[in-house]
Order: C-alpha cells, then structure tokens, then sequence
C-alpha cells in the first residue's frame, strides 16, 4: 500500500514539475510577443547598425545614429510595429542598416554556413582519427619476442654482476 502512495507521490511531483515548466515557457513567451508589438528603442537600439560608424545604435555617437534613434522614437510613438520599423530602416538604407542578416533567402547561407563548416571540420576530424588509429600495426609484446641465445647468456651475467 505504501508503495502505491510513492508512485502517487512521484507522479504529482512530475506533473508539478511539468506544469511549472509550461508557465515558465509561457512567462518568457509573451514578452517576445509583446516586443514585436510594443518595441522600445532601447531593444531596437541594438540590432539596428549605425551606417557612418558600422557599430549598434546603441554604440554609436555620430550624428547619423541620433538622426535614425530620433526616426525610430517617431515611429514607436506613431504604433508602429517592430518588423515595421525595420522594414522602413531597410528601405532607406539596405540590409546593411541591419545588426544580424534575415533569416530568409540568400541571406540564409550566412547564417548556416558556420554551423556547416563546424560540422564538417567535425567529421574530418573524427574520420581522421579514425583512419590514424586504424593505421597503425598493434604494438608487439616485448616481452614474448625471443632473444639470441648468445644475448641472452650475456645479459644474464651483466644482471648477476649488479
């Protein structure tokens, strides 16, 4: 009987845990969803580049920074959204204007092609190391391997002597 009350125990303990999991996952939802709506130029401070100076808004002192941070305030007062924002950026300027490439078309490649060639670096390694550890003939025992007779007899005396 008290081994049904562990289980019992142990399953309302996993579904807590479980439960708990699912409200943190949902807390950290919503501020992303609420940022995409509601942006703040301090957020967007960072992943918009300054185009005289080639550093964040956020690292940036130039004249060029404050004249977009002052268009990207406006546009927040005005309810603008913040793919909104940086589509206007883009237009404007390019995608140089943004911090990090979009995720979408030949854009992509810049962000998979570090994580291929790490990837790839990986497995030439790893086959290197295999095909190095095949390589090589098993050692011998040194101790099985037979001596001239002659040899022996002398490496006898030269330990007796000692």
């Amino acid at each position: 009987m008290e081994n049904r009350g562990n289980k019992d125990r142990m399953n309302r303990l996993r579904l807590s845990g479980l439960m708990a999991l699912i409200l943190l996952a949902l807390a950290a939802a919503t501020p992303a969803l609420g940022s995409e709506q509601h942006p703040t130029l301090l957020e967007l401070e960072g992943e918009i580049m300054c185009p005289t100076c080639h550093t964040t808004l956020d690292q940036s002192n130039s004249l060029e920074a404050k004249r977009i941070e002052a268009f990207i305030s406006a546009r927040i007062r005005t309810g603008d959204t913040k793919s909104e924002i940086k589509a206007k950026l883009v237009a404007q300027f390019g995608t140089a204007i943004l911090a990090a490439p979009p995720r979408k078309g030949f854009d992509l490649l810049i962000w998979w092609l570090p994580i291929a060639g790490i990837v790839a670096g990986g497995l030439l390694l790893g086959v290197s190391v295999w095909r190095w550890s095949r390589g090589h003939a098993e050692p011998t025992d040194v101790a099985a391997a037979s001596l001239d007779p002659e040899l022996e007899r002398r490496l006898d005396e030269e330990l007796a002597r000692l």
